[in-house]
């Protein structure tokens, strides 16, 4: 069953943000939002292991995210912010992914969250750090410059570079031909890559439940695109298409998310869509909390809107413009 996070008696309002991966000419990061419209970070879900809580034992994040942020993105045992050109990171730092570089501290336009590593955009050239296996933080020279967006997920990396190149390193470093030229947005899943190419759906990568097998509806007319663990999301005309593995129902999409939708995440085994009233909209695993609704939790208050929003490893992370505002 989805979950419907809603204001009651708002009034509509078109909220300032943008979709993860959006088909534009100036591709921002998933979760962010228009700087007149930056918020705090609320958070939700399988937290406990890796993130700071309250006296209460709910997840709190740090004082400094509570307001100023233009976006989040939350992994698997961090999460990122960006707030005034500087990258915020919290949560586990086995890999000494919350250890901000200096070069990261200003001037950046754009982050990411991969499973224990950070990505920051600067000036048109990546910054990565953290875990390392793969070689996830090391950074490609084609990544240095030119680079108009990030997306990282779990163990590799992807960056577009101007003229709609992609570049990709870490698990995977496999492009196909027609990701070199003419890509308007990327999105890092599990094992597996999305573009999004004259309003179609590039996939490669990993395939073990479809999550590579673009459905008809998803090879025109979409404007943004999200890859979770191994399932895929695309939003078309407001209305969320999704494939790939479904064991947690997450590529079921409930009938709230078929229509006026305007921002989408993928996570691990759930997801978020973001609505144009700044209502949340959340499907897929419900085992840690991560859609939960009734359990009391107070980080996910049932009142909008919200301006952006984030799916992770069963962790959830919105932007509200003022999150200790009472319902």
């Amino acid at each position: 069953m989805a979950a419907v996070l809603r204001r009651p008696g708002a009034p509509r309002r078109a909220v300032a943000l943008v979709a993860v991966a959006l088909a534009s000419a100036s591709v921002v990061p998933a979760a962010s939002a228009a700087p007149e419209d930056a918020g705090g970070v609320l958070e939700w879900g399988s937290l406990a292991l890796y993130f700071p809580t309250d006296e209460s034992g709910f997840p709190a994040p740090p004082p400094e995210a509570g307001a100023g942020v233009t976006a989040v993105s939350v992994g698997r045992l961090d999460a990122i912010a960006l707030k005034d050109g500087q990258a915020l990171v919290w949560g586990d730092n086995n890999f000494g992914q919350t250890e901000v570089p200096a070069a990261a501290q200003s001037g950046v336009s754009a982050v990411s969250a991969g499973w224990a590593h950070a990505l920051a955009l600067k000036g048109g050239q990546v910054l990565a750090w953290g875990n390392d296996w793969y070689g996830q933080a090391d950074v490609p020279a084609e990544a240095r410059s030119g680079v108009t967006a990030i997306s990282t997920s779990e163990m590799h990396n992807l960056a577009l570079k101007q003229g709609g190149r992609v570049v990709s390193w870490g698990l995977r470093s496999d492009v196909p031909p027609e990701a070199l030229s003419g890509v308007t947005a990327i999105a890092a899943g599990g094992d597996h890559s999305l573009a999004l190419k004259d309003g179609g759906v590039l996939a490669w990568g990993a395939d073990s439940h479809g999550q590579i097998d673009v459905p008809a509806a998803a090879r025109s007319g979409v404007t943004a695109i999200s890859a979770g663990h191994q399932h895929s999301l695309a939003l078309k005309d407001g209305g969320v298409i999704a494939w790939g593995r479904d064991d947690d129902h997450q590529a079921e999409v409930p009938e709230a998310a078929l229509s006026d939708v305007v921002a989408i995440d993928a996570g691990w085994t759930f997801n978020i869509a973001l609505k144009s009233t700044g209502d949340l909209v959340m499907w897929g695993s419900n085992d840690a909390g991560e859609q939960d609704t009734t359990s009391g939790n107070p980080t996910i208050p049932a009142c909008g809107p919200y301006l952006a929003v984030s799916a992770g490893d069963r962790i959830g992370m919105a932007l509200k413009a003022d999150p200790t505002a009472p319902c």
